[in-house]
């Protein structure tokens, strides 16, 4: 829509996981290490958190980019419960049969996991949106995480979640479970310095050649979003609309005060309610 206007390649403020757009601020690139430390060191349990809209599922992206063709792995979206439904889905996501009893399912991935270690290769499951697991879930995770073949672990773990999966981890029932958490991080918002930077960098990868966003403009978004980028996003996208309206070429901070009103009166987006800065 406004693409041409402000002559942009494509849209830079998509709200979809996009790895080509990660802003490597500190917490972003710390996140992503850990992430590495744990797939290179065999770590039995990773644990990324973070709030939503924090970029948690970009870095997934991102790690499934990067990560070795020597490495099997299997990706998880959703939350299954119980031991039945989170063996077919562990199964379904390694491109395995994922019919029959559960004595069966277990059996079955058994052989896969050690199938794959004499093979040399090893197998990496990750589960998004780890918070909706339930402490039986996690337990059971646990016990699969004692498949190994002899003192090498054949299954890596790596669970992503927003801070309640921390919350359940801290649980007396799962304290086995955090003793075998080798490497975790929680991905925090982006610092108020960051916001101007991070919006500056999604225009720049967008193809804009000149700032759109004055720095006073960047400074509100910022505070109304609470430097979570998926809210950053939201507010500049809405920006570059209502400045396309206004045939105004610089977004200044007249715009998102109105953006900013608007969402709090009309729109389900959570923008921060306090009275703006001056």
């Amino acid at each position: 829509m406004y693409e041409t206007f402000y002559q942009l390649r494509e849209k830079p403020f998509s709200i979809l996981p996009d790895p080509d757009m990660i802003y490597w601020g500190r917490t972003h690139t710390m996140a992503f290490t850990m992430l590495e430390f744990g797939v290179l060191n065999n770590a039995g349990f990773t644990v990324i958190t973070g709030e939503i809209g924090s970029g948690k599922t970009t870095l997934v992206r991102h790690l499934l980019r990067q990560l070795s063709p020597s490495l099997t792995v299997g990706l998880i979206s959703n939350s299954p419960q119980g031991r039945q439904e989170l063996l077919e889905w562990i199964l379904m996501s390694l491109d395995q049969n994922f019919e029959g009893s559960y004595p069966q399912l277990f059996k079955r991935l058994q052989d896969f996991l050690h199938g794959q270690y004499a093979a040399g290769r090893r197998t990496v499951l990750i589960i998004d949106e780890a918070q909706n697991l339930e402490p039986g879930a996690l337990e059971h995770l646990r016990m699969l995480s004692n498949i190994n073949a002899d003192k090498f672990q054949v299954l890596q773990l790596i669970l992503i979640g927003q801070p309640q999966l921390r919350e359940q981890l801290l649980k007396p029932e799962l304290h086995q479970f955090a003793q075998r958490i080798s490497s975790d991080f929680h991905i925090r918002p982006l610092e108020p310095t960051e916001i101007d930077r991070y919006i500056q960098f999604r225009l720049q990868a967008a193809g804009a050649r000149r700032p759109l966003f004055s720095r006073e403009a960047s400074d509100l978004i910022g505070f109304a979003a609470r430097g979570i980028p998926r809210m950053i996003n939201i507010l500049s996208d809405t920006a570059l609309v209502y400045g396309f309206a206004r045939d105004q070429k610089l977004i200044g901070s007249e715009i998102i005060r109105e953006v900013i009103a608007d969402k709090q009166q009309h729109s389900i987006f959570p923008v921060e309610a306090a009275p703006l800065p001056p």
